[in-house]
């Protein structure tokens, strides 16, 4: 670990040792794959006690390959294990018992089946009648309400994917963006429904789904039909608000740069800095709509330009101007990223082989703290006998 690296974590940790918003919140998490582990993740992040519930031989999530592989250390620190067999009776009086005094259960279970086990949301809140009970699913109420869905399958049938790839070819975004933004209306809800307890006392029952989250973050492509009366056109050939929002090849290969200039005060400073006298004095460009009318005739210079620049210089001279830019980057890149490791903004979890990993933390700060590290990655049932032992005390007690 570099010394810069060092210091990020050291940040982190002592950020982590910081008040917690939710510090004495307890959750019970029945999930696995992306949705639900993400509404877990973010409310074990801010400080509350997460308790993952796993099956006898443990999250099948931790064992995925490929594409997969990425799922479990991303989502499931900052939690208890504990593993439970919801077809043996005991064990879900275990769990039944975890959720009689907890504040929030969260589940992605397909829908129906926590109930057939005792475990639905109308059977716990007679228990506990202030429970938050959130359900990750694919559908809210209507006639897709009981099919199963992935995040892929709501990016295809919800427009995202058609407005990703280029015309023809549907392609999903690169990242699970509906699963995890899913799971973000997911703790919206729950942390409305925390507010509303403080009033009435009362829990709630809470629904997100993956495809109307699609729809919602499609929604501004259905705003323009209504607006212009043109249904949008998918991202590589739409029709930009900007002439120049794009990426650009410089003379470094294979070092490409995206460069937006967004306003009409940018373009002067753009114009001035690289020396484009002879777009500046070009006064019908002086507002953006004419620049974008103008796109055909602007882009070939400003390409030629860049071609024929080093991507650093062409960094160093943006970021003077304070215009918005951005090297193109990869994911793994990320991890010796300056800005990244200087506050905290990676954390250190240790992987199912001993292995450290350096994982994006929540992005957020609160009062300037960034939330960090409670608890390591858990392993299968590892706070499972503390945990029994204390169920057991409660269960007799009853």
């Amino acid at each position: 670990m570099s010394e810069e690296q060092a210091m990020g974590q050291q940040a982190a940790n002592r950020q982590a040792e910081g008040p917690a918003p939710l510090a004495g919140i307890t959750v019970i998490e029945f999930t696995h794959m992306v949705m639900g582990p993400s509404v877990g993740v973010i409310l074990g992040d801010l400080g509350a006690d997460v308790i993952k519930v796993e099956p006898p031989e443990g999250d099948r999530t931790r064992t995925l390959l490929g594409s997969g592989s990425g799922y479990f250390p991303m989502f499931n620190r900052n939690k208890r294990s504990i593993c439970l067999d919801l077809k043996n009776p005991g064990d879900v009086a275990h769990a039944q018992a975890l959720c009689a005094t907890a504040d929030v259960v969260i589940e992605n279970f397909r829908p129906g089946t926590l109930a057939r086990l005792g475990l639905g949301y109308e059977r716990l809140s007679r228990d506990n009648p202030g429970l938050i009970y959130c359900s990750a699913k694919g559908f809210l109420k209507g006639p897709y309400e009981e099919r199963t869905a992935l995040d892929e399958v709501t990016q295809m049938m919800g427009g995202l994917a058609y407005m990703t790839g280029p015309p023809g070819r549907p392609l999903r975004a690169g990242a699970s963006v509906i699963d995890i933004t899913g799971g973000m209306f997911g703790v919206i809800g729950i942390l409305a429904a925390l507010e509303q307890r403080h009033r009435t006392g009362k829990g709630a029952e809470i629904k997100c789904s993956l495809y109307e989250t699609t729809a919602f973050l499609v929604g501004q492509h259905i705003a323009q039909k209504a607006v212009t009366g043109a249904a949008a056109r998918p991202m590589p050939v739409r029709i930009s608000a900007w002439a120049i929002y794009d990426v650009f090849e410089t003379a470094s290969e294979g070092e490409q740069l995206f460069v937006g200039v967004v306003s009409d005060g940018q373009w002067k400073t753009f114009c001035a800095d690289f020396g484009l006298t002879m777009l500046a004095e070009r006064s019908e460009w002086d507002t953006n709509n004419e620049r974008v009318k103008a796109r055909e005739e602007i882009m070939p210079v400003v390409s030629a330009l860049f071609r024929a620049m080093p991507r650093a210089e062409l960094i160093a001279k943006l970021e003077k101007s304070g215009l918005p830019f951005a090297p193109i980057a990869k994911p793994e890149e990320l991890v010796e990223d300056a800005h990244l490791n200087a506050g905290g903004g990676l954390l250190n979890v240790t992987l199912a082989d001993g292995t450290v990993a350096r994982l994006p933390a929540l992005p957020l700060e609160i009062d300037g703290m960034r939330p960090g590290l409670f608890r390591d990655l858990p392993r299968p049932d590892e706070h499972g006998p503390e945990l029994r032992a204390h169920l057991g005390e409660k269960l007799a007690g009853n």
